[in-house]
């Protein structure tokens, strides 16, 4: 399993009877989380200085219950592959820079942020400063579709490569375009596009335009700007397929990212291999991502992650 362990400003303090409780900075929440299973003691005195609870409804959905949390706050995540000057605007390659993320309660028990995704985007940023390391005149492309709120896409534009931003909804690419410039990122080289990413690929095959790294983070169930469906057992093999015509020669990665548990490490591995490592050679290595938890020393596992890589 992959660990996203790094994180100072987030952590997951304990895990009981179908939620998690989270320490989000300074601010403490209960969210639901469908893979706590176990009903333990609620031991851990931060149970009771919870900043915002979400209640989910037997009838679908839910609501917040908040206790001083603000409308939105900010949380920071430091890596060693995310230039040190970035906040400056300078061009440092060398470790230690932050990446500032805004966060705010929303519908669905949402935040704005995934943490345990840092790990792949320690992965990713790592191979970006290795390839600008041998070749600094080098522009590394990377697409991410499925942006969301663009955790990896900040991370990939700290590591130092121009980055495609894809989402289908508006108000994501707005919050995207918030969290690069709180990192000091409102200039780097990003392209930020509010379109379905089924559309978004088709249009950059016509064009030509190739990509050195994907990113790829699809929903379960989702709708584009214009209604356009997406289930993902069905429409992720197609569209992957589909966005590795957009791979170089030479490319450096691909990342597949699911929280469905019908979508394991095996299967994506198996998709992987099949569409892209038969193309164009490379590795493919895939496993559960999770987040540890403080109370019990045990890790949560939070969906798994599939990576292709050129270098054998």
């Amino acid at each position: 399993m992959w660990i996203a362990n790094n994180w100072k400003d987030y952590e997951v303090i304990d895990t009981s009877n179908g939620e998690k409780l989270e320490r989000w900075g300074q601010y403490r929440l209960v969210r639901p989380d469908p893979q706590v299973i176990w009903n333990t003691p609620h031991d851990n005195e931060d149970w009771k200085k919870k900043n915002g609870h979400y209640h989910r409804s037997s009838k679908g959905g839910g609501e917040w219950e908040f206790f001083g949390l603000p409308e939105e706050w900010t949380i920071q995540y430091a890596g060693a592959n995310f230039p040190l000057a970035n906040a400056a605007g300078g061009a440092e390659t060398t470790g230690g820079g932050v990446l500032t993320f805004h966060l705010k309660p929303f519908s669905f028990k949402h935040t704005g942020l995934f943490p345990e995704q840092a790990v792949n985007w320690d992965w990713f940023s790592g191979i970006i400063q290795k390839a600008k390391k041998e070749n600094p005149d080098r522009e590394i492309k990377v697409l991410n579709l499925f942006a969301y709120t663009g955790g990896a896409t900040i991370a990939a534009a700290a590591a130092g490569a121009s980055v495609t931003h894809v989402d289908a909804a508006k108000g994501m690419v707005a919050w995207a375009k918030e969290n690069a410039a709180s990192s000091g990122l409102g200039e780097a080289p990003v392209r930020y596009f509010v379109d379905d990413c089924v559309k978004l690929v088709e249009r950059e095959i016509r064009r030509g335009n190739k990509y050195d790294g994907i990113i790829m983070d699809p929903p379960s169930y989702g709708r584009g700007p214009k209604g356009e469906i997406w289930k993902i057992e069905e429409s992720i093999f197609p569209f992957l397929e589909l966005s590795a015509q957009l791979l170089k020669k030479d490319s450096l990665f691909f990342l597949i990212n699911s929280y469905t548990t019908g979508l394991q490490p095996a299967v994506l591995s198996y998709m992987l291999n099949t569409v892209i490592t038969k193309r164009f050679g490379g590795k493919v290595v895939s496993d559960e991502i999770g987040l540890p938890v403080t109370e019990s020393g045990l890790i949560l596992p939070c969906g798994a992650s599939g990576r292709w890589t050129g270098e054998a």
